[in-house]
């Protein structure tokens, strides 16, 4: 974990690192940027489940019975954070096929910068679980912190937060909002710039992942409806 941010954990692993650097290319294309998306999330996943508690059962192997290693409790829940999350989410369910998943909606309100809640859907027995939120960008962190919010509200105690790129700001903002919630990230970039944009970055991950411009589609009254 990081001094400065005792939440932090920056996975540097050569990997990671390398296919961070192809995705933050600007002509790196959809496809391209999507799989680099995939194969990043399940790198990272091995370090954000380092810590996965373990206990012990009888097997029989071709030659003998003996007790091995298997993880513990109930199997873990991933949640994206929509619509980018899911762009992190395929990766790590590579890693754990059989983890529980469920989605938190939120859109940026453009002129405020605050999130706005549009879906919820996790599993009932969330509590009993170990819980990963995933999000490419920890940026203004307003996003992230309501999320994890909403999933601490259904009842989980044990969250892990994992994003691509972090910015200093929402690092600090999501640590004062959930100072027991772990982040990885796989850089913590400079500063955002003007319209919340980590700087230097990868741009819009959501549009990169899904070959949009960037527009918001909102399911409540928005803001030209207001008013």
């Amino acid at each position: 974990m990081s001094a400065a941010h005792p939440t932090l954990k920056v996975i540097d692993h050569p990997l990671v690192q390398h296919k961070l650097t192809l995705m933050r290319r600007k002509e790196t294309s959809t496809g391209e940027f999507r799989r680099l998306a995939r194969e990043i999330s399940l790198l990272m996943a091995y370090e954000v489940t380092r810590d996965l508690p373990l206990e012990t059962t009888s097997i029989e192997t071709p030659l003998e019975v003996m007790e091995a290693p298997i993880l513990s409790g109930k199997k873990l829940c991933f949640v994206s954070i929509l619509r980018a999350g899911d762009g992190l989410l395929q990766g790590m369910l590579d890693l754990v096929p059989s983890a529980r998943v469920g989605h938190v909606g939120l859109y940026r309100d453009p002129q405020t910068l605050v999130p706005v809640e549009y879906y919820l859907k996790l599993p009932d027995d969330i509590g009993a679980r170990q819980v990963i939120a995933v999000d490419p960008m920890l940026a203004t962190g307003h996003s992230a912190a309501a999320a994890v919010s909403r999933i601490k509200q259904a009842g989980a105690s044990q969250v892990s937060f994992a994003c691509l790129l972090a910015a200093p700001e929402g690092l600090r903002v999501f640590a004062e909002a959930h100072p027991d919630v772990p982040v990885f990230t796989a850089s913590l970039d400079r500063e955002l710039n003007d319209h919340a944009y980590i700087l230097p970055g990868l741009g819009d991950a959501g549009d990169r992942l899904f070959g949009t411009k960037c527009c918001l589609l909102y399911t409540s009254p928005s803001p030209r409806d207001r008013g």
